[in-house]
């Protein structure tokens, strides 16, 4: 068995490429060793800022050889008094054999001729050389470029090519390069260390390049990143502010990863601590150093109490030149943060009001007007959403406060350079200039959360404001006539619309989201006469949307698929799901909990049963007493009246409010599946399609009421088992 070495050679790669190509790398290379029935061992993927790499163990010297029979024309077209006919002819040489080798057989359709047909396995070289050149091409990614005169397209320069069959070149020529780049054994190693190097088989692939300073396992480059920069952070009893996407993109920059530790000039923690880590972070690909057990606080203005004045990188150069490098790493750091300061005192200097009114010259998107426009229409929705909540007066006035001068900072020059830190300047500003707390918290808050996962506003203020500023933009846009579609969404409004549901869960506010929509997009429809806004179809259509991101919130927190449709499905009526989201989500993890314990199976059985049946009846699907609709007179059994003492006692239970009816009505109901059971099956079961119409009718009523008071907390139907 052999090992195959594939390494492609570049100039430097953006960070991101390798990420993206590896997983393609792997994919296609899978695919065609397959379909080429190659059989193989373990399939490796690595990467360097310059070079994209494939390893694959356990290769045979050629492919299986396959073996097969094929059906041609009938026998009576072949052959003509025991002579190959010209249709005999052209299907043997399809087949690659002579005519004489075609045998005759039976079958239902009457004699036929087939063909036994070897196809002997190619040498696993030559399928490997065949196949190089179109999985360098297949390979996907941003920004590809030309270079040269050549026709051929990458990342970056195709620079060298090693293909290894053990210690064997494959022969293989990139076509369209240029200049022309032809497979060899000849590698390169760190820029620092060694212009080329000699792989001498696919298996020393790794200690070769470590010979001569690369690291070119990236796993492990990344092991050893992580490693250090812990124990360095450890070492000043600080905490790394490490994110996954820098520590992807630090590995990927360096070949030879190298750890320094820099400092920070101490007038520089004079700065926000988000100016200085994203200096750091964003703009410079250092680790900041938080100190560790410092209080967090969102609203501090400087950096005093929760950075250390050092800053910790890594490095692509050698040790010896540590300390050359760490100086000029501090020299940019210092230029870096003092222009941030410039930034930070000039707009200090114009208070945040001023520029709210600098909004209006800035444009949200065409035909929304200016970011001023938004900031009222964001305005008039924190005064209706204050209507429905309740949330007192104080924080009614800090969420009016806040939603007044929430965009300020947009045309901040902080926020011009730093678009990160939108929201989180602009509340420090407004906590400097004497604002009350609760406002600025409210301003830095009203983008959260910013993705998945992301923290939740942690003030009714902030969350208010926040709400505001998702429906504004999912009413704007859809009124605008643009919608997300496949993985099409430049305006976020699926991240919008998630938004707006994980809040009001985390702050378990019941909002009338339907009567909202319906408020707002009559409001809208003046405010954008130029749109034709149609108001009952737009709330329509974003009730339908604000449906599905609920759908698909739950299902990604774990719920059941059949829970999820059984509770806000299309089946169920959406003002049910929208009335109030918070008590969908309450009903579903309440359905859940009922699955996990072994107790919704009973419970369902009996509901389900009771609810096809009533299908058959015409009773009000919004009646919840059996009063004025099941004559006690007319029971034959009695089950029936045990199913009514049944239904009396769930009535009051089904027709209550709050969410602690939900846990009451489902035990309830589970307490009662005997009894419920007992009218279909057993010695005191009734035949609920009696021929007497009244009878008939009368069942089927007690029937209709089991299936509304139990769909109080579900649609039963929808659930699977």
């Amino acid at each position: 068995m052999s090992t195959f070495l594939l390494e492609i050679g570049t100039e430097e790669l953006p960070a991101d490429f390798a990420r993206l190509a590896l997983p393609q790398l792997e994919q296609l290379v899978r695919r065609d060793l397959t379909e080429q029935r190659l059989s193989h061992g373990v399939v490796t993927t690595t990467s360097t800022p310059r070079r994209i790499a494939l390893l694959v163990e356990g290769l045979p010297a050629a492919a299986a050889d396959l073996e097969e029979e094929r059906k041609g024309p009938p026998a009576g077209q072949a052959f003509k008094d025991g002579v190959p006919t010209p249709a005999a002819i052209g299907f043997a040489k399809r087949c690659g054999i002579a005519p004489e080798a075609l045998e005759l057989r039976d079958t239902p359709k009457g004699p036929f001729v087939f063909a036994r047909v070897l196809e002997r396995g190619r040498p696993t070289a030559a399928v490997l050389a065949e196949h190089i050149p179109q999985w360098i091409g297949a390979l996907q990614g941003r920004r590809f470029m030309r270079w040269g005169e050549g026709e051929s397209r990458f990342s970056r320069p195709v620079r060298w090519l090693v293909a290894l069959l053990d210690a064997t070149v494959i022969s293989v020529t990139l076509q369209g390069s240029d200049p022309e780049v032809r497979a060899g054994n000849t590698s390169r190693g760190h820029r620092l260390l060694a212009e080329s190097v000699t792989i001498p088989s696919a298996g020393a692939y790794a200690e070769s390049l470590a010979a001569v300073g690369v690291q070119v396992d990236r796993a492990g480059r990344a092991a050893a990143i992580r490693s250090a920069v812990l124990e360095a952070a450890a070492a000043l009893g600080a905490r790394p502010d490490l994110p996954d996407d820098l520590f992807d993109e630090l590995t990927d920059l360096v070949e030879a990863p190298l750890l320094i530790e820099g400092s920070v000039a101490e007038q520089s923690l004079g700065l926000p601590p988000e100016v200085l880590s994203t200096v750091m972070r964003a703009h410079q690909r250092y680790v900041p150093l938080y100190r560790s057990g410092a209080a967090s606080d969102p609203l501090a203005l400087d950096a005093k109490d929760a950075l250390l004045p050092r800053f910790l990188c890594i490095g692509n150069g050698l040790p010896a030149a540590s300390d050359t490098v760490r100086r000029g790493n501090e020299r940019v750091l210092k230029a870096r943060l003092a222009d941030a300061e410039f930034f930070v005192q000039a707009d200090r200097a114009v208070p945040s009001i001023d520029r709210r009114d600098q909004l209006a010259r800035v444009t949200f998107a065409e035909g929304l007007g200016s970011l001023l426009d938004r900031v009222e229409r964001i305005e008039w929705l924190t005064d209706v959403l204050l209507e429905q909540l309740q949330l007192g007066a104080a924080t009614g006035d800090h969420a009016r406060r806040a939603a007044h001068l929430c965009k300020h900072d947009l045309v901040s020059q902080m926020v011009g350079e730093f678009p990160e830190l939108q929201g989180i300047i602009g509340g420090k500003y407004l906590l400097a200039e004497g604002e009350p707390r609760a406002v600025a918290l409210a301003v830095l808050e009203h983008y959260l959360p910013r993705g998945a996962g992301d923290d939740l506003p942690s003030s009714d203020a902030g969350a208010v404001v926040a709400l505001a500023e998702r429906l504004e933009l999912l009413l704007s846009i859809y009124a605008k006539g643009e919608r997300p579609s496949g993985s099409s969404d430049p305006y976020a409004l699926r991240r919008a619309g998630n938004g707006l549901l994980q809040i009001l869960w985390e702050r378990g506010w019941s909002l009338d989201l339907q009567a909202l929509l319906r408020r707002a997009t009559a409001h809208w429809s003046q405010l954008l006469p130029h749109f034709s806004v149609q108001a009952p179809a737009l709330a329509t259509e974003l009730a339908e949307f604000l449906r599905q991101r609920l759908v698909s919130l739950l299902e990604e927190q774990g719920v059941d698929g059949d829970l999820v449709q059984a509770v806000a499905g299309e089946g169920v009526a959406i003002e049910r799901v929208l009335s109030d989201p918070a008590d969908a989500r309450q009903r579903a993890d309440l359905l859940a909990a009922l699955r996990a314990s072994g107790e919704l199976a009973g419970v369902q059985a009996v509901v389900t049963r009771a609810a096809r049946l009533a299908e058959k009846g015409s009773l009000d699907a919004a009646r919840l007493s059996p009063a004025g609709v099941v004559d006690a007179a007319l029971f034959e059994k009695p089950s029936e009246a045990a199913m009514l003492q049944v239904l009396e006692q769930l009535q009051p239970i089904a027709a209550g409010e709050g969410a602690a009816r939900y846990g009451e009505l489902a035990r309830a109901l589970a307490a009662s599946r005997d009894t419920l059971a007992a009218f279909f099956d057993g010695d005191q079961s009734v035949m609920v399609m009696a021929d007497e119409p009244a009878v008939r009718t009368n069942r089927l009523n007690l029937l209709g009421v089991l299936r509304n008071q139990a769909s109080v907390l579900a649609d039963f139907s929808r659930i699977a088992g």
